[in-house]
């Protein structure tokens, strides 16, 4: 199997890690040998509920028994997708009332900067330096990370690039520009905060220009950081947020939403303005709509709070430099890039699954289920303690 995989499957880097999945359940992964991996990851944020959760296993086999793909997006009435929608919108601020379902988050990215250009009729989108937004050509336009971008260009003209944080940048948002797009908390860079009523001052910017401020929330929402939306938590509403990963309970699935209003431009001048066949799947919508039901029932959002806590009280090491982040979301900045390396690949070995972020190399991801117990925590932290407590001072 292993030779297959390299063989025939495209890689995305040289040094893949090679973990043979047999089945998960739960916050395990087990091998082809059925050892187990307490899983630190979460599919990258994407896990809310944990491996094979029931109430959505239950869900899917439910759609698959009644229908799949019947129709391209938003001709038919589907039940799942109309569901779905509704549920979302009834947890958001009056002015996000639109739903647009796309099959991942890049997508939804996309559909938000095309959406932008539509309702301002400009063309200029500023992004922030070190952002990530997704791997198509649009969204590679937006993310500020060169040494990513260079091998593809030429990428779609038009982005400028803001320091996320940097309050002076803002005079760069003028009245040329058609959308401002941020990250909430900025992911690929570190699991970086706003700060100082940054996301405030963005917002009043966009709004004195004619801007739209869209904000991603591909990895910060759907309970991560504690409320639905990480952006609930800083006083401020957007005019379009774009999901995605955890949205889907383990299936794949994006959105971008905004107003009713805004969101019907799509529709006319030019008529079917973005169109997709496979977003808003009635089966991934039926797992979608089955996860956020069983976000909204427990009391899963604001444990990951008081679990935050957990981590940052047991992850106190010499090796550690900080924990930036905030709720499941947590990234430990270590000494240098050695000790990352050093305790991501030998924690796999220990039957504990941590990762990289993209662009700091000093970081190891802790995004784990949602669902993850006190327990599980606390016996992850020790092994991760127990590698960093072996690793030599120099």
């Amino acid at each position: 199997m292993k030779n297959d995989f390299l063989k025939y499957q495209a890689q995305t880097s040289e040094h893949p890690m090679l973990l043979q999945v047999k089945k998960a359940r739960g916050c395990y992964i087990y091998d082809e040998k059925d050892r187990k991996y307490l899983d630190f990851i979460a599919g990258v944020s994407a896990n809310t509920l944990g491996h094979h959760p029931e109430p959505v296993i239950k869900a899917v086999k439910k759609q698959l028994d009644a229908y799949m793909h019947v129709m391209v997006y938003g001709e038919f009435i589907q039940e799942p997708q109309t569901d779905l929608c509704k549920l979302i919108a009834f947890h958001l601020p009056d002015s996000l009332n639109c739903v647009y379902l796309t099959n991942s988050g890049t997508e939804a990215a996309e559909g938000a900067l095309k959406l932008a250009k539509r309702v301002t009729g400009r063309f200029e989108i500023i992004a922030a330096k070190n952002a990530y937004h997704g791997n198509t050509q649009g969204a590679m336009s937006v993310c500020g990370k060169e040494e990513q971008n260079s091998a593809f260009r030429p990428l779609i003209p038009g982005s400028k690039f803001i320091e996320f944080n940097n309050e002076q940048d803002l005079e760069k948002i003028n009245c040329h520009t058609a959308a401002v797009i941020l990250e909430t908390i900025q992911g690929g860079a570190g699991f970086i905060l706003p700060e100082n009523d940054y996301l405030k001052k963005v917002n009043q910017r966009c709004k004195e220009v004619g801007a739209l401020l869209i904000l991603d929330e591909i990895q910060s929402g759907i309970g991560r950081t504690g409320t639905f939306f990480g952006f609930q938590q800083y006083g401020i509403e957007p005019d379009v947020i774009i999901t995605g990963k955890g949205l889907g309970g383990g299936m794949p699935i994006g959105a971008f939403i905004a107003s009713k209003e805004r969101m019907n431009l799509l529709t006319c001048n030019p008529k079917l303005g973005h169109i997709t066949t496979f977003g808003g799947h009635p089966v991934i919508a039926a797992a979608a709509l089955s996860t956020l039901q069983t976000l909204f029932s427990s009391q899963l959002m604001s444990e990951t709070r008081s679990k935050e806590k957990l981590f940052r009280k047991h992850l106190v090491h010499k090796h550690i430099r900080e924990i930036r982040g905030k709720g499941l979301m947590l990234a430990l900045i270590m000494k240098n890039p050695d000790v990352t390396n050093h305790l991501i690949l030998t924690a796999i070995k220990k039957g504990l699954l941590l990762f990289w972020l993209l662009y700091e190399p000093k970081a190891v991801r802790i995004t784990p289920p949602l669902t993850i117990s006190e327990k599980q925590i606390l016996s992850g932290c020790q092994i991760i303690l127990d590698i960093l407590d072996t690793y030599p001072e120099n």
